[in-house]
């Protein structure tokens, strides 16, 4: 039986499938490098826009600050003393054991001994992140609140760079710039990088266009009229971060990045721990754009059409990506064809091009970061290996969070699982 090759039976469409995957991961790049050097000059190129020290302000209003914890007995003291340090003068903080299985409860019952400022939620069973932080609101009579995560140190001015973006009306919520701590491993150095080329500079290129896909569910700021306007958290989102996001922005608030509002934090050093956070992250990103995509066909939400093309045509770049690469795999099994002589997207000139757009773009980033991570560049050695990584990680988790969102039900509660928080953390 004679095999047609897939390139013969799909024609003109074989080469159509071949430029696109190769072009939508270079075009998007420069976008970003130039997106991201539009914000830059527009808000930081100023020597006094970068500084150590916040200007002060004529009123201080009230800020709560939400710590959702799950079984966080061995980061949850550093967290709240970390807060505690914070310069900021008019602000409480509501911690929420939700439902932790180690000492979690006691930890933080301790800690509001100690600190007039610190409430403590306990939650009897695990509810989710979403549940835990419409709790808190509940508990404060505070307009701006933020949200870190159990295991997050904010840095002490970061309050005063959030509050700032909040004396325009307008604005609904202001993310802030997450700085990974733990480096002791090849994976943890590694995205350092990425958390400079990717998260740093693609919200940079975001902001520079007045759009967010989404903001930082480490280290966010939101005003309260805003999120009671759109009704809180959401149960049942995976991402209630993405989802937030989503639902201010449809609302037509403004969502806001600030690079100085720095926030420490852990990720995983792990393979299948960073698995198990992108294929979340996949799915709470599919899962939102499909919720909310009769919402956005309308000409009300016209501008949001951009920010959701673009994350449909990286759902469909990461499934041709993988396809593409399962079929070359198979082709060199199968039929012992010379994978140079059909190359993929990371072999022959292909990668040769793609590498260098990808190298700029992290020479770029880790330069735009560098006023507010000290030593950044020294893990630009590191950061080089992560498109290889990250694209497969990427691709695959986006495609196989595409069967898992279709197949789950709607209305079941998202409830969250302890992460993988890396092997040994550096102290700052």
């Amino acid at each position: 039986m004679t095999i047609t090759p897939l390139p013969v039976l799909l024609g003109d469409a074989w080469g159509a499938i071949l430029a696109f995957v190769f072009l939508y991961p270079v075009l998007m790049s420069v976008f970003w490098m130039i997106g991201g050097l539009a914000f830059y000059f527009r808000f930081e190129r100023h020597p006094h826009r970068i500084v150590s020290q916040p200007p002060e302000r004529s009123d201080y209003p009230l800020v709560a600050v939400f710590v959702p914890c799950l079984n966080e007995e061995a980061h949850a003291e550093e967290t709240i003393e970390a807060l505690m340090e914070s310069k900021y003068p008019n602000y409480e903080v509501i911690a929420i054991n939700d439902g932790s299985k180690d000492r979690t409860g006691e930890i933080l019952n301790g800690l509001a001994a100690r600190f007039p400022r610190l409430r403590v939620v306990h939650q009897i069973e695990n509810q989710g992140k979403a549940v835990g932080l419409n709790t808190a609101a509940l508990l404060t009579q505070a307009e701006i609140l933020v949200g870190i995560d159990g295991d997050a140190r904010l840095d002490r001015n970061a309050l005063h760079w959030l509050v700032r973006h909040f004396d325009e009306h307008e604005v609904g919520a202001v993310t802030g710039n997450p700085r990974v701590r733990n480096r002791s491993t090849i994976l943890g150095r590694i995205q350092v990088g990425e958390f400079s080329s990717i998260v740093g500079l693609i919200k940079r290129a975001q902001r520079a266009l007045g759009l967010i896909f989404t903001v930082s569910g480490v280290v966010t700021a939101f005003r309260r009229s805003a999120l009671h306007e759109v009704g809180y958290w959401s149960p049942e989102k995976l991402t209630e971060d993405v989802d937030v996001t989503w639902k201010l922005m449809l609302a037509n608030w403004e969502v806001r990045f600030e690079p100085r509002a720095l926030c420490w934090i852990l990720m995983p050093e792990t393979l299948g721990g960073l698995w198990k956070q992108r294929l979340r992250w996949s799915m709470g990103g599919t899962q939102v754009l499909l919720d909310y995509w009769p919402r956005l066909m309308t000409r009300n939400n016209l501008r949001l059409w951009p920010l959701a093309i673009e994350y449909g045509l990286s759902i469909l770049w990461a499934v041709l990506f993988v396809l593409l690469a399962a079929y070359r795999l198979i082709d060199y099994i199968l039929f012992r064809v010379d994978l140079q002589s059909a190359p993929i997207l990371l072999l022959g000139w292909t990668g040769l091009i793609i590498g260098t757009v990808c190298m700029l773009q992290i020479v770029l980033s880790l330069f735009l970061d560098r006023p507010y991570d000290r030593g950044l560049l020294k893990n630009y050695f590191w950061a080089v290996w992560y498109p290889t990584i990250y694209w497969i990680i990427a691709a695959a988790t986006a495609a196989a969070a595409i069967p898992k969102i279709l197949l789950r039900d709607k209305e079941r509660r998202a409830i969250w699982t302890s992460p993988d928080r890396g092997i040994r953390p550096d102290s700052r």
